[in-house]
């Protein structure tokens, strides 16, 4: 049977870990070129590694997708290195609550940028490759490639989440976002979607008292859920327990493959039941 992705060239941000590094994985299982976006350099280059040792391609982009010109500077990356782009998965990200009253500016702010402004800038940066390949192919008397983005956002951006204002906000707006790429870049034979995920296992929802630090501007926060609040919201998952990243990752790959040729606009939401 041939590969899904024979042949197309996708940019995953966050893609040293988690559910980008699963993404990453099964993607190129299906035949894609992949750049793995990290800001982490050692994670990205594991995913790399992975990815080669198993006979695919893949190339390391470490950096952070929130810093002026680096969206262009990935996009560029992979375009140069295999001539074309057609996947883009926006998906990089970490949390960091607060109820709203205790909740800084520099909190709020840094969310947003993460969740739903770096986002749009990688969509923005990725025109020359969608958009004006596409009208190429089209003048030249060809239908266009089918091209893709896929967002993730989360079940805290349908329905909220206590102490997450700011997440549940940014992936709110990232649904949004998601469904005005599919009115502005359809006529261009681009589908774009968005997967909301629920309870998947990854370092962002582990007992936050084993949690990992990240350092942000010099302040450390500790990634993760308190244990009790963690094992109350699985016993509401019909399915009885959380997605694994290899689960979140299939989701991800129905909206890059040509199964989603004419499915754009639409948000996926893969819990295991809990938003039913």
């Amino acid at each position: 049977m041939e590969k899904m992705l024979k042949d197309r060239v996708a940019v995953i941000t966050g893609s040293g870990r988690g559910i980008g590094r699963a993404t990453a994985v099964l993607f190129a299982r299906e035949g894609a070129k992949i750049a793995v976006s990290d800001i982490d350099a050692g994670p990205a280059q594991e995913t790399v590694d992975e990815i080669v040792r198993n006979g695919g391609e893949a190339i390391c982009c470490v950096g952070d997708i929130t810093a002026p010109g680096f969206p262009e500077t990935l996009l560029a990356a992979a375009a140069d290195k295999w001539g074309a782009l057609h996947i883009l998965v926006n998906n990089a990200g970490y949390t960091w609550d607060g109820m709203v009253s205790r909740m800084s500016d520099e909190q709020w702010d840094k969310i947003i940028d993460l969740h739903l402004k770096a986002p749009f800038r990688m969509i923005r940066a990725a025109a020359p490759y969608f958009v004006e390949a596409a009208k190429k192919e089209m003048e030249e008397g060809g239908i266009a490639t089918a091209r893709k983005i896929v967002n993730i956002s989360s079940i805290a951006g349908v329905s909220g989440n206590l102490g997450q204002a700011n997440y549940s906000s940014a992936k709110s707006g990232v649904v949004g976002l998601t469904k005005t790429m599919c009115k502005e870049w359809a006529r261009y034979n681009v589908q774009s979607n968005c997967v909301a995920f629920g309870f998947i296992d990854t370092r962002l929802t582990g007992d936050k008292e084993k949690g990992v630090n990240v350092e942000i501007d010099g302040k450390k926060i500790t990634l993760g859920v308190p244990e009790k609040v963690r094992q109350g919201f699985i016993q509401l998952i019909p399915a009885g327990r959380p997605g694994t990243p290899e689960e979140a990752a299939r989701a991800v790959l129905f909206f890059a493959s040509p199964l989603s040729d004419y499915v754009s606009g639409q948000l996926l939401v893969v819990d295991g039941g809990f938003s039913m």
